[in-house]
């Protein structure tokens, strides 16, 4: 590095948000990004490490995090745009999802702050589009090989991507009315503009990529027609199946699933059509978000933009401690207590809860959460949990909502009609990620189950290569 000391010097600036006061009045992204002369400082901050764990240990796509920052402490940002999208097809989506397990990784945060990664990230990628360094990377030769990619999140996109550049025929087939799985659908606009993706879609168009919406894998298409009319099928459905909750009273009708709930505000935001009896308004209502994870703060921030009268937000397992415990070592991502800008905007959180039941008067509305403490111990290798004696409680509530997460992904449709094997947690199992049928492949959290963004770009990369060596073959 050209300044191998300034972490000494400099301290970490995070990145600002917009007023409380503004941003719950809108949908639109509250980040408030660093200037030109903070970014410039903040990545003279990453050290000369030796062994830079946030690339090789923390990164799933292995991006050259000290070369970038070198780069950016040079001002060779368009040299750095081509080495980030080296490794990353969309550091645009990373740059503002990824919860940056390369920073808890850095070497740097042993004993003090670690380098602002993701924000440098951030900056690169908005600085490439603006200055139209990015531009579409086009096939010099085609190979006539037809690819069906069915599902259009991270994965699905980095897989059409990284096989249109190698010169195959790629078709994209997604359910929804729009592309970006989701990236568009699940994450609220507050985190991210659907306007980014739509700048990336651009690219991938351009390099030859096709995109179908509103078509159903395994109804509209049949699994004979995709093995029949493409040569290779990748499966990037996702991990679509929710975990359920399945305790008294959870068939009331104001008790739905998270990704329901977010699904329809984002097609609310762009205007498109959807089954309006699966709007549910927050508006003056008492709201708890059942799930304290990334998708429950999500819940969280929508209901507090629709005018919820009171959020609450209930976890079953116990509360993180504020500092890196002994079982999440560096440079392991650490089980540390996290506090969202949603949560900022205001809720209750509450943590070792279980919800018992719901109760409600004649009608089809619940009426009351029931609830009690639990308490966490370990019986031999296993963590166990029992209530806490004298510790119920209810709460009125007039809207719940299920941030339980996801088990897997749909069995019914493609993966039940082509009669691929999975694995004991209910995910298509692969080698190499071919599935149990050599002609079809598969990558994201459909291989996985629930995970971060950045494993679904990496696996949509490795799935590519496999598949296009497999064809070569």
């Amino acid at each position: 590095m050209a300044e191998p000391k300034a972490f000494l010097t400099y301290k970490r600036q995070n990145v600002g948000y917009r007023p409380i006061e503004e941003r719950v009045l809108d949908f639109n992204e509250l980040n408030l990004p660093l200037t030109p002369d903070q970014i410039h400082q903040q990545a003279k901050r990453c050290m000369d490490c030796g062994i830079p764990f946030c690339h090789g240990t923390g990164c799933p796509l292995q991006n050259f995090i000290p070369d970038f920052n070198e780069l950016i402490y040079k001002d060779r940002w368009e040299q750095a745009c081509k080495l980030l999208h080296s490794t990353n097809n969309f550091p645009e989506i990373t740059g503002r999802l990824c919860p940056a397990p390369c920073e808890t990784a850095c070497t740097l945060g042993i004993s003090d702050d670690p380098v602002l990664i993701r924000h440098i990230e951030y900056q690169i990628v908005e600085r490439g589009f603006e200055k139209g360094w990015i531009k579409p990377q086009i096939a010099e030769k085609k190979t006539g090989k037809r690819i069906a990619v069915i599902g259009s999140g991270p994965a699905g996109l980095a897989a059409a991507q990284q096989l249109a550049r190698a010169g195959h025929n790629v078709v994209v087939f997604e359910k929804d009315d729009s592309i970006g799985g989701l990236m568009r659908y699940g994450v609220p606009d507050f985190k991210l503009e659907k306007s980014v993706i739509d700048r990336r879609l651009d690219q991938l168009r351009a390099e030859g990529v096709q995109f179908q919406t509103g078509v159903i894998a395994g109804e509209d298409l049949s699994a004979h027609y995709l093995k029949k009319m493409f040569d290779c099928i990748c499966l990037t459905m996702g991990a679509g199946q929710p975990r359920d909750l399945n305790i008294p009273g959870r068939g009331y009708e104001n008790i739905i699933f998270a990704m329901e709930y977010l699904t329809a505000q984002n097609k609310v935001n762009a205007s498109e059509p959807f089954d309006e009896t699966k709007y549910s308004m927050a508006k003056d209502k008492v709201v708890a978000v059942i799930g304290g994870g990334d998708t429950g703060s999500d819940c969280v921030g929508t209901a507090r933009r629709q005018g919820a009268k009171k959020i609450y937000q209930f976890e079953i397992l116990p509360k993180p401690p504020e500092s890196r415990p002994e079982d999440t070592p560096w440079p392991m991502w650490p089980r540390v207590m996290r506090t969202s800008s949603s949560h900022e905007e205001g809720c209750e959180r509450r943590w070792s809860i279980s919800t018992k039941s719901f109760t409600g008067g004649a009608g089809v509305v619940a009426e009351k959460l029931n609830a009690c403490e639990v308490e966490w111990y370990k019986k031999g290798n296993e963590w166990q949990i029992k209530e806490i004696p004298n510790t119920d409680f209810s709460i009125d509530v007039d809207l719940v909502i299920l941030a339980t997460g996801f088990v897997h992904v749909a069995h019914e449709g493609l993966v039940k009609d082509m009669e691929l094997k999975l694995d004991a947690r209910g995910n298509i199992s692969t080698l190499n990620y071919q599935t149990s049928n050599p002609q079809v492949f598969a990558a994201g959290d459909t291989i996985s189950g629930p995970s971060l963004v950045v494993h679904a770009i990496n696996t949509g990369r490795l799935a590519a290569a496999a598949i296009d060596q497999w064809l070569k073959k």
